[in-house]
């Protein structure tokens, strides 16, 4: 009995000495404690940028531009010059950058983080989603980890890095300020990420990753609408990137399904004074003479439920449905027309430059 008291005494005074010990080291080195301070989360994103940094490229472009203001007797062009960014996706020398950053431009020249320059090649383009595929020749490069746009959450901490204002290599950091944005008739097709890290010119077409240092956007676009506009930029979410790049290195293009529709979003009272519940739905606005949904008895003013079994909520998401079809693809509809409701099928056909 003397025995087991002695053990239950020296128990104690083990548990005892720990807390304290932990206390001290609590108090004087808490970052030593994992989820004491930060929650967890790092304190430095060093290592996050030593992953992906290599892979975030210069790009510096000519474009032949008219003079308003040269004299009659004079050329009426000059040279204009800018910067960007790109990022090499794969080791063979692929790099992703924004279409409007090389569109009609005379010379490209890309620089990469160890000071190597080549001229790339133009893979392919896609006006739509502000994508370009380019590649250049200097041997295995450091390729970027892709990760996932879909895991994103609201709050998460990403990292801007690009080129801004010539500044190789320059990171910024912010949260994920929003997702699936759109309605901001920059592209076509628009499901951007929001984010507060600062993007500036010379970011596009640079790195958005997370802080893991894997890439989960393509910075594209700034909204300044004035000069006191900060803190909100775009990106193109890295899910819809894979999709455009593995097309472009199929096709040389991107073959989009083409529906032959132009869809609005409808507000809630307008939905209730048709008499649908809930918050689906959309109108059809126009339907094009002899298109896939002309073909399939869809008319301006039916309101469009279901698309592939799949309620559709916006003007945005039934464009996205649109687009990720490809020529062929049947699409099932579920609409409603003078209160009535019905079904029909859209052969999608090849998109081309009809504006959708």
């Amino acid at each position: 009995m003397a025995g087991l008291k002695s053990a239950l005494i020296f128990l104690l005074q083990s548990i005892i000495v720990g807390l304290a010990v932990a206390f001290v080291v609590v108090l004087v080195r808490p970052d030593l404690m994992p989820g004491i301070a930060g929650g967890g989360e790092p304190a430095s994103y060093a290592d996050a940028v030593d992953l992906s940094a290599h892979a975030v490229a210069n790009i510096y472009t000519k474009r032949l531009v008219q003079d308003s203001d040269a004299p009659n007797d004079r050329a009426r062009f000059r040279v204009n010059t800018s910067f960007a960014s790109a990022v090499i996706i794969d080791p063979a020398g692929y790099l992703v950058t924004n279409y409007h950053v090389v569109a009609e431009a005379a010379e490209i020249r890309v620089q990469l983080s160890d000071g190597r320059i080549a001229e790339p090649v133009t893979i392919g383009v896609d006006a739509e989603t502000d994508l370009a595929l380019l590649k250049v020749d200097l041997g295995p490069l450091p390729a970027i980890k892709l990760g996932s746009s879909a895991q994103l959450r609201i709050g998460d901490v990403v990292l801007a890095i690009g080129n801004p204002y010539g500044l190789s290599t320059s990171v910024t950091q912010g949260i994920v300020s929003a997702t699936g944005r759109g309605l901001l008739n920059l592209v076509t097709f628009e499901n951007f990420i929001q984010t507060d890290a600062a993007i500036n010119a010379g970011n596009s077409g640079g790195a958005l990753v997370n802080s893991r240092g894997e890439l989960v956007g393509i910075n594209t676009a700034v909204l300044a609408q004035d000069p006191g506009t900060e803190g909100i930029g775009f990106a193109i979410p890295v899910d819809l990137v894979r999709g455009v790049v593995a097309q472009i290195m199929e096709n040389g293009r991107v073959i989009r399904g083409y529906m032959g529709l132009v869809p609005d979003d409808l507000t809630d009272s307008e939905r209730r004074a048709m008499g649908i519940e809930g918050s689906a739905g959309i109108l059809l606005v126009e339907t094009f003479d002899g298109g896939p949904a002309d073909a399939a008895n869809l008319r301006p003013g039916d309101v469009i439920l279901e698309m592939n079994g799949e309620p559709v909520y916006s003007r945005r998401q039934a464009l996205l449905i649109s687009a990720s079809t490809r020529p062929g693809d049947t699409v099932a509809i579920v609409a409603l027309r003078d209160g009535q409701r019905f079904e029909t099928e859209v052969t999608a056909t090849e998109r081309g430059e009809v504006p959708q």
